[in-house]
Parts: C-alpha cells; sequence; structure tokens
C-alpha cells in the first residue's frame, strides 16, 4: 500500500507518536482560533453604541468645552464626553465651534451658524434654532 513508510516498529511507533503531537498542535491552534474569534464577536455584539453628540474639552482647570462633533467623528480629540441633543443644541447656539469635518450645526438644523463671526455681528443676527 505505502511502501515509503519505514518496516521497523519501532521506528513507526515514532512516526505515530510525532504525528500524534503534531495533530494536537493543530487542534490546539484550531481551538484558540475558534476561541478568539467567539470572543471577538461577542465583543462587537456588546459593544456599547457610540453617544450620538460629543463634546471636545481643552485642557486645565475645569476643561472648557472647545467644539461639538458627531459622536463617531473621527476628527474629536481623546478629551470628550457624551452630549444630548439638547445640550449640543445649546452650546452650539451659545457659540461653541462645531467641528468643521462632522458639521454637526447641519446635523442639528441650526442655520445661520456665522462660524467665526465678530461678537458685533453675532450680536445683531442671533442665530437661529430651527425647530424639529
Amino acid at each position: 500500500m505505502f511502501d515509503d513508510l519505514p518496516s521497523d516498529l519501532d521506528q513507526l511507533r515514532t512516526l505515530r507518536i510525532w504525528h500524534a503531537l503534531w495533530v494536537q498542535r493543530i487542534d490546539a491552534k484550531a481551538a484558540a482560533i475558534r476561541q478568539r474569534q467567539a470572543e471577538e464577536e461577542h465583543g462587537r455584539r456588546n459593544r456599547p453604541a457610540p453617544p450620538e453628540w460629543i463634546v471636545e474639552l481643552g485642557i486645565g482647570a475645569g476643561r472648557p468645552p472647545l467644539q461639538v462633533h458627531v459622536g463617531d467623528c473621527h476628527m474629536a480629540g481623546k478629551r470628550c464626553r457624551p452630549v444630548d441633543r439638547d445640550e449640543a443644541r445649546r452650546l452650539l447656539a451659545e457659540g461653541l465651534k462645531p467641528c468643521t469635518h462632522c458639521s454637526p450645526d447641519v446635523q442639528l438644523h441650526i442655520i445661520d451658524l456665522s462660524r467665526g463671526a465678530t461678537s458685533a455681528h453675532a450680536t445683531r443676527n442671533p442665530v437661529r434654532v430651527r425647530c424639529d
């Protein structure tokens, strides 16, 4: 049948043990991969949803708010806190800068938000907020 195997019984036992060890290693590796994949899938299913809106915070005492972002904006820094829709709208209406990449002011339907306007212009032309 298979003539390429050794005819010595001791050599055949050695080959069988060697191959059995390899099968055990392969099975252990396959089990570890299945376990890792199951854990990753569990993590994906149980990952909390990103907040709808976030406020990027400054450095230092009090950590003042710097910018409003959409919750999954890639330009948001590491110092952020989640906010609800009403607070995001209020912060933008009070003059906090919206992110120029994710445009939360557009998504929140805030119109006439003067980006970079002077305070005199902002007082003459108040921000109008459209309610949905």
